[in-house]
């Protein structure tokens, strides 16, 4: 029987890397989809709306229909959705603003955000805090203020997680800050200056993955994205990689570069990569059997 709701927090929580699904710029958000979904092989579902339709109303039907297709394999109720916020985390006051966005999308009852472009500490703090209640102290006077989420989301979003209101208002909460927390924050460094503050980004508390977007980086560079990635953008890959690893953030990655993609992907593993990017079921498979993943997929 599952231990947890998101299964994602389960899996990292024994150390095991976990694999995605989902386009960055955009997902088909109807009920229908969701029920198809429902049985995806992947550990969790992407859904991309910093490029993707602002979509709540379909974002709404496709929880719906994940709810009404499952359970997943592994006994889970449904498989974790995080979805991809517009808003950029350039500035503290730039998220207070459009701290509406999260609001909308934690209604849904979805089980993590990422929040693009992450450039500062305080961004990210006001981030963190925008998705919690006030109620939930972890961290609280060591690193962030208060949170600020209200009261009234829950009515929508404990029946998709299959829990009463007040189980909801204390289990929505980032994990690792709160050991029983639900929801899984993660942000994509993908500009100098992110790349220039992310040792100190990462210090923030609330925060359980991050990654290197190699495509906007290689723009903030002033480069432009071949077939393989630029040196100085490989070196920011590990620049990120290790200030992750020094706070306790797990790390995204993919297998990159020619080769075996199965020794590729060990290796990856093997440095320390959570999170493996690409949509590949079959080399997914490869890596569970790598790990010794015992959870049903």
């Amino acid at each position: 029987m599952p231990k947890r709701i998101n299964r994602a927090i389960e899996l990292l929580d024994q150390d095991q890397p976990i694999y995605y699904m989902g386009p960055h710029s955009g997902h088909v958000l109807t009920y229908e989809q969701g029920l198809e979904d429902s049985q995806t092989w992947a550990d969790y579902i992407n859904v991309g709306m910093e490029h993707g339709c602002f979509d709540m109303t379909g974002l709404d039907n496709y929880l719906r229909g994940l709810v009404d297709g499952g359970p997943t394999k592994s006994g889970h109720r449904t498989p974790p959705v995080i979805v991809e916020l517009p808003v950029e985390g350039t500035e503290e006051n730039i998220i207070k603003y459009n701290a509406w966005q999260i609001r909308q999308i934690l209604a849904r009852g979805v089980h993590g955000i990422l929040l693009c472009t992450a450039e500062s500490a305080d961004a990210v703090r006001a981030f963190v805090e925008a998705c919690r209640y006030p109620t939930n102290m972890n961290g609280v006077g060591k690193g962030l203020s208060k949170g600020t989420r209200g009261v009234g989301s829950e009515n929508t979003a404990a029946p998709i997680w299959g829990v009463d209101r007040d189980e909801y208002l204390s289990k929505a909460d980032p994990w690792p800050i709160n050991p029983d927390g639900e929801l899984l924050l993660g942000l994509k460094i993908e500009t100098v200056r992110g790349l220039n503050h992310c040792e100190q980004i990462f210090t923030v508390p609330g925060i359980a993955w991050a990654e290197m977007g190699p495509g906007d980086m290689h723009m903030s560079m002033g480069l432009v994205r071949g077939d393989h990635d630029d040196e100085r953008v490989e070196e920011a890959r590990t620049r990120v990689n290790n200030a992750c690893e020094k706070n306790g953030v797990r790390f995204l990655g993919g297998v990159h570069g020619d080769g075996e993609k199965v020794e590729a992907l060990k290796k990856v593993i093997d440095t320390g990569a959570r999170i493996i990017s690409g949509g590949d079921p079959e080399l997914a498979e490869e890596g569970r059997k790598y790990t010794k993943r015992k959870m049903p997929y």
